[in-house]
């Protein structure tokens, strides 16, 4: 039988209400994350509040309820997505419980279960009564957590970045960024001793800025703010070179086309221009062999004591001049 569309929008938008009632930050008050609300309570489109329950689901459970109780189709490829951004912010919220039937299983297993906890079931069952401003209130006084977690939001998703020099940076979860602690932690005092971390990607729109004026003020290079950076510049005084690094976690690596565009953005009379590609493993790297340019290195976290050199007349420099 057909779900009635109209009767889950009215749905989607009562728990889009108790996310919003809740606290919980305004990324999780969406479609998505009221679907997964709803999956966790077993909450059909016509289950009245008071009848919501807690089922052990997994997230691909969770979105077969979407399709099958819900008529929203999200696509296979969107699993993380759900997990990432939903899932994982509502345990942390104390919303949900994970792996309450076996709490030793590891939390990156393919059976993971999560359940909606119990104190949040019992307020939402009161959803739409008049006692739920009371039991809500009750309910946000005791849940530390929930607090805990939109108040250090921000800081909960940064990751620390120690610079050579020993300073710390954070920089936000995910992404690239994974890759580029390594890069800076690990590549730069092997390969590049003495050399200046000019720019790292995402640090922030201050950074870049006093990255633009360190490359025209000492470099006499002039890019502008907007232009395509490459994820990670260090400078080497000493030997005159610039590294230009891409973190290839998403995007592709130094080919032939970047190559050329890093080349016209950086070209500097007297300026050695280094070009690098990092992975975080060589199976990432194998997928990515046939793209790579010649005349740049090769570098993966995996295995970090070693570089990989897209041509043998030279080990680590800039070509086309002497290093």
């Amino acid at each position: 039988m057909a779900i009635d569309p109209i009767k889950t929008e009215k749905r989607i938008k009562e728990t889009i209400d108790i996310l919003h009632d809740l606290d919980v930050p305004r990324k999780q008050q969406n479609k998505r994350s009221a679907l997964t609300l709803l999956a966790l309570l077993d909450m059909k489109i016509d289950t009245p509040w008071k009848d919501a329950s807690s089922p052990l689901l997994g997230i691909t459970e969770m979105m077969d309820y979407f399709r099958d109780h819900l008529g929203v189709t999200y696509a296979p490829n969107t699993r993380e997505t759900v997990r990432r951004q939903t899932v994982h912010q509502f345990a942390q919220a104390g919303l949900i419980l994970v792996n309450p039937d076996n709490p030793s299983r590891p939390v990156n297993s393919p059976d993971t279960r999560y359940q909606i906890e119990g104190s949040a079931l019992n307020l939402i069952r009161r959803y739409g009564s008049p006692s739920w401003g009371s039991n809500l209130r009750r309910y946000l006084k005791s849940v530390a957590s929930l607090r805990r977690l939109h108040s250090n939001e921000r800081e909960m998703a940064l990751i620390p970045v120690k610079l050579p020099n020993g300073d710390e940076l954070k920089l936000t979860a995910g992404g690239q960024n994974k890759l580029i602690k390594p890069i800076i932690e690990e590549l730069c005092p092997r390969y590049l001793p003495g050399g200046i971390i000019v720019y790292m990607d995402d640090a922030g729109p201050k950074r870049k800025e006093t990255a633009l004026e360190y490359l025209k003020d000492k470099l006499g290079i002039k890019i502008d703010i907007h232009g395509k950076m490459p994820d990670v510049i260090v400078h080497i005084p000493e030997k005159s070179w610039l590294i230009l690094i891409e973190a290839v976690t998403s995007h592709g690596p130094i080919d032939i086309k970047r190559h050329i565009e890093l080349k016209e953005l950086f070209q500097k009379p007297g300026l050695g221009l280094v070009f690098v590609t990092a992975f975080l493993d060589r199976q990432t790297m194998g997928r990515y062999l046939s793209e790579i340019a010649w005349e740049t290195e090769v570098w993966v976290a995996q295995t970090p004591t070693h570089l990989i050199h897209f041509n043998g007349e030279r080990f680590l420099g800039p070509y086309g001049r002497e290093g």
